[in-house]
């Protein structure tokens, strides 16, 4: 019934005591983002909803100040 190819990890945010997620810390940012530029899944990241939403966010406002890129080529 339970997969076994998933590791529970905690919240990099929780971890190390993170309450507001700088957008423009472009590097801690890049770590959550895949190859093709996509949010990668919690599931692989093990991040918590509280700390997701906020990733998803600095995300979104990394990409419209241009420090990040919103496609890959």
């Amino acid at each position: 019934m339970f997969n076994k190819n998933i590791i529970e990890r905690q919240c990099y945010f929780c971890s190390q005591n993170l309450e507001d997620i700088d957008f423009k810390d472009v590097d801690m940012v890049r770590r959550f983002v895949s190859g093709q530029a996509k949010i990668i899944d919690p599931k692989h990241t093990g991040t918590c909803a509280k700390h997701q939403r906020k990733l998803a966010q600095a995300v979104k406002r990394a990409r419209f100040m241009a420090l990040l890129h919103f496609v890959k080529r």
